[in-house]
């Protein structure tokens, strides 16, 4: 927390990448190719959704999806060109949608068969069922899954 002048705490203006909390339409993070980013991309985006009046249950759903995304691809993929990943959300109201970029793997990210005593392996299967929409673009450079929370997205998936 910051200290102003006259003694009362305020809301800091930054987060942990430097990007300003709560400012603009959409936020994008590119963060190091590293296990610690799921936590510091977590909190960031808790910090400026609950900046943008975002209700605390659309939060939660976001900080769960962001940490599942961001995982995956740290576990399963390769990193962009300049070894990161890259985080982008933005929020309407309580509808927020929030991508993961990465190198991409050699085969399509998608939900894992269900299996009882399996210990990993659930991350897009908790996505699945948390998001309204969620999929997966892909071209030669990159590998993109996004999720939209808190109602439909304006995005079109299939025909």
């Amino acid at each position: 927390m910051e200290q102003p002048q006259d003694g009362a705490a305020t809301a800091p203006t930054l987060d942990s990448f430097g990007g300003e909390i709560g400012r603009g339409q959409a936020r994008t993070i590119r963060a190091r190719w590293e296990l610690q980013t799921v936590t510091r991309v977590r909190e960031a985006i808790a910090l400026d959704l609950a900046a943008r009046e975002v209700s605390e249950q659309v939060i939660g759903e976001a900080e769960l999806v962001v940490t599942e995304l961001v995982t995956n691809s740290l576990r399963h993929a390769s990193p962009l060109a300049d070894r990161t990943v890259r985080i982008h959300w933005k929020a309407r109201g309580d509808n927020v949608e929030v991508e993961v970029s990465d190198g991409g793997a050699e085969t399509e990210p998608a939900p894992a068969p269900r299996q009882m005593w399996a210990t990993s392996g659930r991350g897009l299967r908790i996505v699945r069922s948390i998001a309204h929409e969620w999929g997966v673009q892909r071209d030669d450079k990159q590998t993109t899954v996004w999720a939209a929370l808190g109602g439909p997205s304006r995005r079109r998936v299939g025909p």
